[in-house]
């Protein structure tokens, strides 16, 4: 089982004091909390409340038994990241929260690397991030937003569009407004307390957020078993060559099959797994793989595609506007005075429309990013501290 220093501990530890923010930025992070802690062993959340609130003196049994369950929410911690990034002492952990190829170029080519590799520093990015304390964010919603994998205008940042009539760019349509959308479609039902086995695993997470409802959405009708996610939630946690097997809590829910290996069943040594291919870039290992994780959510911009086609009509990508011609015959873009002016902009690309968010919405998405960002949280906070919570079956 991977061992990791105290570092991971200590930021942990950090996060007690970072603020509540409310943007929809922060509540999707938060989202993504949540769904781990309800996938988190009692154990494991029990200490990691411990390192947030160390005044619950939860290494005590009594204490323990003194608090209800859960004793803390991972949710108001989860921004941390975003928040403290322009702060002089962390701006060098902005560049941590995405990974750029030189060579992509959405939608007609996806490369991950590519022939040039990586825009910035390999040791100053989103997966370079999971070797240090920022593992915690890495996981936490960025690696799992495909604009973050993307190396086209900033991430969808410089590409201007509009959503229900305003105007935005690309990268805003994926960090905020699709779900802000969902929240606002979640049906009533869901208004209400998930009710048997279901609402034990669920309910006691939930803190009366806007989006509780979204959240039970998302555990009924696709984590559960038999859900719209359940059999390819068993495979989140697989790195390269890892085995496929799964069995259901007596909850209903299924853990995957790397969280299973994480709560003792230690099957990569039991059988002899060898190295993944990934690992020969630096990051990827038998139990924890972003590359492997991250390449398929990339390729998203060009399959699904979250970068529209509409974008790249003819007239509207620069390499397809005919250059201006002075009086002389000369191409005017080759002149400082041409190139130090704007670029030109093609009429912006409504987004908010069913061929495009409404199919995002149809085919679950972003809930499947989410989910998919929760579980995986919950897999590496597991391996992170089942050493120090003892048994993680109590």
């Amino acid at each position: 089982m991977r061992t990791y220093t105290l570092t991971a501990v200590a930021l942990v530890s950090a996060l007690s004091s970072a603020p509540t923010a409310y943007a929809w930025g922060a509540a999707g992070h938060e989202i993504v909390a949540t769904i781990a802690q309800i996938h988190l062993p009692r154990p494991v959340l029990n200490l990691v409340c411990d390192i947030l609130h160390p005044s619950l003196n939860l290494s005590s049994p009594s204490a323990r038994a003194a608090h209800s369950y859960p004793p803390c929410s991972l949710a108001p911690i989860a921004a941390w990241a975003d928040q403290i990034r322009s702060k002089p002492q962390y701006r060098y952990t902005a560049s941590m929260h995405y990974i750029n190829a030189v060579d992509d170029d959405p939608p007609e080519e996806c490369v991950f690397p590519g022939p040039q590799g990586w825009q910035g520093k390999s040791t100053a990015n989103v997966f370079a991030a999971l070797g240090t304390p920022q593992v915690l964010r890495a996981l936490d919603g960025d690696m799992h937003q495909p604009l973050h994998m993307s190396g086209r205008e900033k991430g969808g940042n410089g590409a201007r569009v509009t959503w229900n009539g305003r105007v935005t760019n690309l990268h805003s349509v994926w960090d905020g407004l699709l779900i802000a959308q969902s929240l606002r479609s979640v049906p009533r039902n869901y208004s209400r307390p998930l009710p048997g086995s279901e609402g034990v695993f669920v309910e006691p997470h939930l803190r009366g957020a806007i989006y509780d409802g979204y959240i039970r959405r998302i555990m009924h009708e696709g984590l559960t078993v038999g859900g719209r996610l359940d059999e390819e939630s068993r495979t989140w946690l697989e790195c390269p060559q890892a085995p496929s097997t799964s069995e259901p809590t007596k909850s209903g829910y299924t853990l995957p099959q790397r969280v299973q290996a994480l709560l003792g069943l230690d099957l990569a040594s039991a059988l002899g797994m060898t190295t993944p291919a990934g690992a020969e870039r630096g990051w990827d290992d038998d139990v924890l793989c972003p590359y492997a994780w991250a390449a398929p959510i990339q390729k998203l911009n060009c399959d699904l595609p979250v970068w529209p086609h509409e974008l790249d009509l003819p007239g509207t990508h620069p390499s397809d506007v005919a250059p201006e011609i002075d009086e002389d015959g000369k191409d005017m873009a080759a002149s400082a005075e041409a190139t130090a002016r704007p670029p030109r902009h093609p009429d912006l690309v409504e987004l908010d429309t069913p061929a495009y968010a409404g199919k995002i919405y149809q085919e679950w998405v972003v809930e499947r990013l989410l989910a998919m960002a929760g579980v995986r949280l919950a897999g590496v906070l597991t391996d992170i501290f089942a050493d120090a919570a003892g048994d993680l079956y109590a």
